[in-house]
This record gives C-alpha cells, structure tokens and sequence, in this order.
C-alpha cells in the first residue's frame, strides 16, 4: 500500500511546494479579490502549462541523468551559439530568481510583521525596516551550511497545512458551482488585468522549476521503464497544487471580492475567518512565514543547479562558486526587497517577470527535447510539441502584451 501510494510522490513534490509559496497566496488573493471567479481559467491554463513543461524537464532528466542546464551547454555545439543560449537563459534564470527572491523575502516579511512585530531602526527620523535582512539571514545560514533538508520539511509540511485549511475554507463558503465552473473554461480578461494573468502564470510555471525538477529527477528515478511513474508523478502533484492555488481565488473571490487595499497579510488573512475567525491573521502569517522562508532557501539553490549545469563546474552544493551564485542570488532579492516598496507590489513584480522569462526557457527546453542524439526514443512527439508550442506561444502573447501595457505603448 505504501509502495502504491510512493508512486505518486517524489521529486515532482517539490516542484509544488516550490510554487506554492507567497506569490502564489498573494496573486491568487488578489485576482480573487479584483475579478472573482473570473480568471480561474488562467489558473486552469497555468497548470496544464506546468504538468507539459515538467513533464519534459523530467523525462530529459531521466533519460539523461543529467540537468537541463548540461544538456544546454553539451547540446549546443557551435561556440557562439552555445555562449549565446548560456548567458540568454543564465540572464533570465539571474533576474527572474533575484526578482522571485525578492518576492519570497517579501512574504516572509509579511508573515513574520503580522506574527511579531517589524524590526526597524530610525536614521534620521525615518523608520528603515531590517526584517529583510533578518529573513535573509536565516535563508544564508541554511543555505551555506547545507542544512536545508530538515529545515524544509518542517516548513513545508507548515504549508501543506496552510493549503489544507484553504481548501476547507473553500467548500465552508459554499460558492457559486456554475461560476466556478464558467471563470475556470471561460477565459476572459477584465480590463486592468492583463499584468495579473501574466502573474498567475509566472507563479504557477516557474522557469527555475525546470532546472531544478531535471537536477533532482535522478534521486527517484534511474531507468527509462520507470517514466509512466515518473509521470503519474508529475501530475498528480502539478494538479494538487494548481487545485489548492484554484481554492485560494474561490476564497477570497467568495469573501471579499471588491474589497479595496489588500496591502498586509492581515488584509489577506480575511477570507479564512469564515473557518478560523480571529485566528486567520496569525495562522495566515505564519503559513506566509514558512512559505517565503522555504521558497527563499529553494531559489538560489535552483540558481546555483543552473549555473553549475551550464558552466560545467564540478563539485556540489558546497563548492565555492555554487555558494557565490546562490548567496548572490540571495543578495539581490534581499535589496529588491528593502526599497521601501510594498511586499504586496514586489511579490506581484515579480511573479509578472517570470512570466516574460518564461518563453526563452521554454523555448530551449524544447529545442533540446526533439534531439534524437540526445533522448533517441524518447524524444517529443508530434502531440508533445504541439501542447509545448501552445504554452510558448500564449506566454509570448501575453508577456509583449503586458510590456506593451507597462510601457504605454498601445
């Protein structure tokens, strides 16, 4: 029984603990929040997106035994276009991390402010908040030392619990089934919310997701006649997730939809006070708390795999120049965060800018899957590019259109 149960759990569960984190709970709140049920079906294609794209990412990773970040730098032969692919996806993988970073931090801020109180100084009669540094600083010590492994099964199953109460929250509401049903098949876009579809994409399909989910395919799986369990797998965590992601918009769609200034995880907090009443807040900060600090330590690890794949350096997680990379990471998200922007506006920046990124890693991810040379058999089929082709082409779509809304330029 718990061989059978196993099958389902593994490797892909940490692609959704990864982006089941405060970007998730903060964009999912406000999309609920500003267009009801109405962009369920962004959510919908975000989780078809991520089930395709994981799948390919693993199934590389399994038939290689290697990482998409090797497989980039040996695949592409001819030296200025592999120099070119190396800094194109380095350069993506470098600002979408500092930016999802900056996010994680931000949301951990968030949890930990409403759990305690904010830890600042006063320079010159202005209040300069140093809980970013706070939070940074337990995300460095985890990840230098290389202790994470405990750490974050504790604040993941912190967050399991989190998603649990959520869902529970969603059927205590009792919201309306038939729009549910027409916001999740019925896309539509509100006018004013293109930037926040472009969000739920980028915090569903995240692009650092696919390096990491190829680096750690290999702890589980070792043979080709283990890929339909790899991808039982796949999609049996890709779906909980995306249904607890759902389950967040049904939330706060049903409880408080129109409401103005979601700007703190105490305004956030509101919709689980249907189930929880006056312990929604600490139970909502401290959900925020595990999310951002776990989300925290997984990104600049997620980096750090990239870079050692596609520079081709040796050693592990302890090397030296993966140590530099992942604590650079770390740095920049850590100054992201402490401008003196609001968390609630960081963490949806930078959900949005992943999903811009999202088309160069995907795009690449693509090219190297329909190598005969490198997965022989077991590379795409028709079907599998045309759904690959699909994603691609939608992201692209929405990221030129949502420049194109930030810039003014339509």
């Amino acid at each position: 029984m718990l061989q059978k149960i196993s099958t389902y759990f593994g490797p892909s569960t940490l692609v959704t603990a990864a982006f089941i984190g405060p970007g998730t709970l903060t964009v999912c709140t406000l999309a609920g929040v500003s267009s009801g049920y109405t962009l369920l079906w962004a959510m919908v294609f975000s989780v078809a997106a991520t089930i395709i794209l994981q799948e390919m990412t693993a199934r590389l990773g399994l038939i290689t035994q290697s990482g998409f970040g090797e497989a980039i730098r040996k695949e592409v032969q001819q030296p200025i276009a592999k120099w070119s692919a190396i800094l194109l996806v380095m350069g993506a993988i470098v600002i979408g991390n500092a930016a999802y970073e900056g996010g994680n931090i931000s949301g951990a801020v968030l949890g930990f402010e409403e759990l305690i109180f904010d830890l600042g100084i006063t320079v010159n009669h202005v209040h300069v908040s140093i809980t970013p540094l706070f939070i940074s600083l337990i995300a460095f010590i985890v990840i230098y030392l290389g202790v994470f492994k405990l750490i974050e099964r504790f604040l993941i199953t912190l967050v399991v619990i989190m998603s649990a109460v959520f869902v529970t929250t969603a059927i205590v509401v009792q919201p309306d089934i038939g729009e549910i049903f027409r916001g999740m098949f019925v896309p539509s876009i509100p006018a004013g919310e293109l930037l926040l579809v472009v969000a739920i994409v980028g915090t569903t399909v995240v692009p650092y997701n696919l390096f990491l989910h190829a680096s750690i395919v290999r702890k589980k799986y070792s043979s080709p006649n283990q890929l339909s369990d790899l991808r039982k797998e796949n999609a049996t965590a890709i779906l909980l997730g995306g249904f607890i992601s759902m389950c967040i918009i049904i939330t706060s769609a049903t409880t408080l939809l129109g409401e103005p200034g979601i700007s703190n995880a105490a305004d956030m907090a509101q919709q689980l006070k249907p189930l929880l009443g006056n312990w929604s807040s600490y139970f909502l900060g401290t959900g925020l708390f595990a999310a951002g600090i776990s989300s925290a330590i997984t990104a600049p690890l997620a980096a750090g795999y990239a870079a050692k794949g596609m520079l081709g350096w040796e050693g592990d997680m302890k090397s030296t120049k993966f140590r530099i990379v992942s604590i650079g990471i770390l740095l920049l998200g850590t100054l992201s965060s402490m401008f003196g922007i609001s968390p609630i506006v960081v963490i949806q920046f930078a959900q949005v800018a992943n999903g811009i990124l999202l088309p160069v890693v995907a795009i690449f991810l693509i090219y190297l899957m329909n190598k005969s040379s490198l997965l022989g058999e077991f590379k795409n089929s028709l079907l599998q590019n045309v759904l690959g082709g699909v994603v691609i082409l939608v992201t692209v779509i929405l990221g030129i259109r949502s420049l194109n809304a930030v810039f003014q330029f339509l």
